[in-house]
């Protein structure tokens, strides 16, 4: 049947994008049947201009010239680059509805994942970007050198906003930064946003008098749109420095929304990638993680995060480095061995990498051997199942980052640190699973 070659019109392997071009890297496996050349090029049409039959449009020079092109095919890998016309300018909904949109419901593909884009220039500087980013974080907490330490309350529902901020006081005066609420935690019965914001401030106050450090809240003001700006407002005008985001649940759209507000009441705008796994986990279907985290670059996040690796997450070591290089480098090489494209940011600032999930102070100088010091580590049971409560669990964490900092082994720092001794009683250095 001669609608069969329509779709493969639309590969040319000799192809050379122009420096303009949006180019994606995917993975696709062919329904049973097709050729890999054909799944090819339907990926390709249908993400642009085609469609599964020959239409008179598709004979106008003005609508061919936008025709997107499949020129690289490795195994069940393939690359498509698409003109620049075909998106608008500072518009994340736009893209992802091209380039991730009605091609994942495609019969001629069993699977497809979008695992990496190169965004050409032109695209990138029609974003702001993070507003802060680590130099800028470090700058408004004063921390120099070691990483950013974050603490969500556990049990991390349930509890009222009383026991929350007295959490905050305890973990903060055990040498952590930031509280940080759970991604399902807004403005319950039980622990309602107005009357938590009101009482971690004060606490806050009381922390930082008492150790002389900078202290934060990251308050997740996740809603409707109107009212994550109304919470958004109530924080700043409370003094703190940060908000949270559930950014998957809420949207590309709100979150470019917000990162305007934040920019407007000089916040700080922490990324939790709650929901993500319902696409990015089946490495063969879906959408990366790194595109999740290139994508809150552009759009101007300060931290995201990322997986631990060893952690009790999905997401393995070579995943989690790569995600980390991508939004905190300026510029990235490509890596053929796991179809990553390279990568240009244009001066946009750094997305801090904040690694999370089943973490404890005997896993600690792993964690920053992959990441460095320029990165923010997020712990929950590690430091609330502590046998002496949550500050002593709190003084643990921040002396096994010290004790990195500082070159000298967990096992050795121990013996005049007796929190983190009984950590590692606890815990060990094994990872959760």
């Amino acid at each position: 049947m001669a609608f069969r070659e329509v779709y493969e019109k639309f590969v040319d392997l000799h192809y050379q994008p122009g420096k303009d071009e949006l180019l994606c890297s995917f993975y696709i496996e062919p329904m049973r049947g097709e050729k890999i050349a054909r799944a090819a090029g339907a990926v390709a049409a249908e993400s642009s201009v085609g469609t599964w039959t020959d239409v008179p449009g598709l004979k106008m020079a003005h609508v061919s010239r936008i025709a997107a092109t499949c020129f690289e095919i490795d195994g069940n890998w393939i690359k498509v680059a698409y003109p620049a016309d075909n998106f608008e300018a500072g518009s994340i909904p736009q893209v992802y509805s091209a380039i991730a949109g009605n091609i994942f419901g495609m019969k001629a593909v069993d699977n497809i994942r979008l695992m990496d884009v190169q965004w050409p220039a032109w695209f990138v500087k029609s974003f702001s970007g993070p507003q802060f980013g680590i130099s800028g974080v470090r700058k408004f907490m004063k921390i120099k050198k070691r990483p950013i330490l974050a603490c969500v309350p556990k049990p991390k529902v349930g509890m009222t906003s009383q026991e929350h901020a007295e959490i905050g006081y305890q973990i903060w005066t055990g040498g952590l930064d930031l509280l940080k609420d759970d991604e399902n935690l807004t403005s319950q019965p039980f622990n309602r946003f107005d009357e938590r914001v009101k009482l971690c401030m004060r606490q806050r106050a009381r922390a930082e008098k008492e150790t002389g450090e900078r202290k934060a809240c990251l308050l997740n003001i996740t809603a409707p749109g109107a009212e994550m700006r109304r919470r958004a407002k109530l924080v700043a005008d409370a003094g703190n420095e940060y908000v949270m985001v559930d950014i998957m649940t809420v949207g590309w759209s709100a979150l470019q929304e917000m990162r305007d507000v934040c920019q407007e009441l000089h916040l700080a705008l922490y990324a939790h990638r709650a929901f993500h796994a319902a696409f990015t986990r089946n490495k063969r279907h879906g959408v990366s993680m790194l595109m999740i985290a290139e994508t809150a670059r552009l759009i101007g996040v300060d931290n995201i995060h990322i997986g631990t690796a060893i952690g009790k997450l999905a997401g393995d070591k070579p995943e989690v480095l790569s995600i980390h290089e991508h939004i905190s480098k300026q510029k990235v090489t490509e890596n053929k061995k796991l179809h990553l494209l390279s990568e240009d940011w244009c001066g946009l600032k750094p997305v801090i990498s904040t690694s999370s999930g089943g973490l404890h102070p005997g896993i600690v100088p792993r964690i920053m051997h992959m990441l460095g010091n320029d990165c923010a580590i997020q712990v929950g049971g590690g430091v609330h199942g502590h046998p002496g409560g949550s500050m002593k669990g709190a003084m643990a964490f921040r002396q096994a980052v010290d004790a990195d900092v500082e070159g000298i082994s967990l096992a050795e720092y121990a013996k005049k640190h007796a929190e983190l001794a009984q950590a590692l009683e606890t815990w060990g250095y094994l990872h959760t699973k």
